[in-house]
């Protein structure tokens, strides 16, 4: 029987399920669930000849099924339903003014034959792979210069049943970077919410060049082991809120991105006007939220809030390097709970890691402006590691209202702290001298998080219903 915790859960995502019998073994489900825009048509997989036995190769049936329903992108726009079952497929795009929704019992199965996988460019902003240099292998669900377009569920899943790609990786056997779970790229008005992602190849979920994204209700599995499995990574993009995920990863739960080195500075798109709120992160070996390292196109106006991170690596995490130019400026962080955590404040402006032996050394990032306020840690190896560059200090970082319990076999040290600047109040244990203390009266003036709301907080969802005969 569902406990009544579960259900007020399913509730609060905004999914109700419900089926009825209806005359002579006719059975009607009814969805309801809230997203940015409701659809006037809808349509099954099963009507594009779907099998979901999880061994049919299903590729065409949803390249039909998307090419067949895009006709209604003008008419009120229309909706895939994926019923119960287990249905495998390779890669396949989405269109504009559509949903894809995944009945709670749907599980999307991503083909293990590499061979299957059609190669795309580079991101520009990239020059070439992330893995490897030259092309990539296209995400599972993809779509480009796409507006409107929601892929949510009543928690249904989608399983990228990576091994097979982690394996090739380590092996040093991949040609080319290996595929996302899902990647949006030059879109506007995009939803992804309610659904259950595991074993993806490598990054889970990537709009990049796109705008006006909600990302929320998400529950993201990996093993922690498994490489750059990052769970949520906005890359060059504009107006995101990330809210209410639940994310165990082998990297960054969240990765905040704008591309690498003199291709990144050269196409110049920032990642700007980010909440990310209510996130739970599980990463031993990386970060709860990243800034960069591929950050050279510039990061702007981050607004964290009401984040859990547990045995992970460290809390809020900026990584940068000489050759990556850009900025991280504006980043607000307030309400961070901490468990069991190597570093609770991490930067470095020596990540390394460039896109080829063509980077500038003169391109050097510009990281100001970086507040934290009220921080509760225990368990903790060290308090921070903060590294600047010479000559290119780390500058306006604020900390307000922090308390910071070590673990029994902490560092005997712990603050870092070289080429930075800042200021402190009511941070235990003590900063550095770097970090000026100016007192406990000051504390709550100090740091503060903004009160305007972004254009993003404003979208209001709708409440949308359809009714699946079968």
């Amino acid at each position: 029987m569902m406990a009544k915790t579960d259900w007020l859960l399913l509730v609060l995502m905004g999914v109700v399920f419900s089926s009825i019998e209806r005359g002579e073994g006719r059975k009607t489900s009814e969805l309801t669930y809230s997203a940015i825009k409701c659809r006037k048509h809808s349509a099954s997989i099963k009507d594009f000849g779907g099998i979901g036995d999880g061994k049919t190769l299903n590729t065409k049936a949803f390249q039909k099924a998307v090419n067949q329903l895009s006709q209604y992108a003008s008419d009120g726009g229309a909706q895939l339903v994926i019923p119960a079952g287990h249905w495998l497929t390779a890669s396949f795009n989405l269109t504009s003014h559509f949903t894809l929704f995944l009945h709670k019992d749907a599980l999307l199965l991503a083909s293990q034959e590499i061979n299957q996988w059609p190669l795309i460019d580079p991101l520009p902003s990239y020059g070439h792979g992330r893995d490897a240099p030259g092309g990539r292998y296209i995400s599972l669900i993809f779509g480009t210069n796409l507006t409107d377009v929601i892929i949510t569920g009543e928690n249904g899943t989608i399983d990228g049943q990576g091994a097979v790609w982690w394996q090739q990786f380590h092996r040093k056997k991949l040609k080319y970077t290996r595929s996302y779970l899902i990647e949006l790229m030059h879109s506007n008005k995009i939803q992804i919410s309610n659904l259950t992602l595991v074993n993806s190849p490598s990054w889970n979920i990537h709009p990049v060049y796109s705008s006006n994204i909600i990302i929320q209700g998400l529950t993201i599995l990996a093993p922690v082991t498994s490489p750059n499995t990052d769970g949520i990574d906005p890359d060059s993009c504009t107006n995101i809120r990330l809210e209410d995920n639940y994310i165990v990863s082998g990297d960054d739960c969240v990765a905040v991105k704008s591309g690498w080195d003199e291709y990144g500075i050269k196409y110049g798109m920032p990642t700007s006007h980010l909440i990310i709120r209510r996130l739970t992160c599980i990463s031993p070996y990386s970060a709860a939220i990243a800034l960069g390292s591929e950050m050279s196109g510039g990061i702007q106006d981050v607004r964290v809030q009401d984040i859990i991170a547990i045995n992970t690596e460290s809390g809020v995490r900026i990584k940068t390097a000489v050759g990556r130019g850009g900025f991280v400026k504006d980043v607000y962080v307030k309400g961070m709970k901490l468990h069991t955590i190597k570093w609770v404040f991490w930067m470095t402006g020596n990540y390394g890691s460039h896109a080829d032996t063509h980077w500038d050394p003169k391109a050097l990032p510009e990281i100001k402006g970086i507040n934290y306020r009220d921080v509760v840690a225990e368990n903790v190896s060290m308090a921070a590691q903060l590294e600047g560059l010479s000559g290119d200090p780390f500058t306006g970082i604020c900390m307000s209202n922090v308390t910071i319990g070590l673990a029994k076999k902490a560092k005997k040290y712990p603050w870092t702290c070289t080429n930075i600047e800042g200021i402190s109040s009511s941070v235990q244990p003590p900063p550095c001298q770097l970090l000026a203390d100016q007192g406990p009266k000051k504390s709550r003036r100090m740091c503060d998080f903004p009160t305007e709301s972004l254009p993003i907080d404003n979208i209001e969802m709708q409440r949308c219903s359809y009714r699946l005969n079968y």
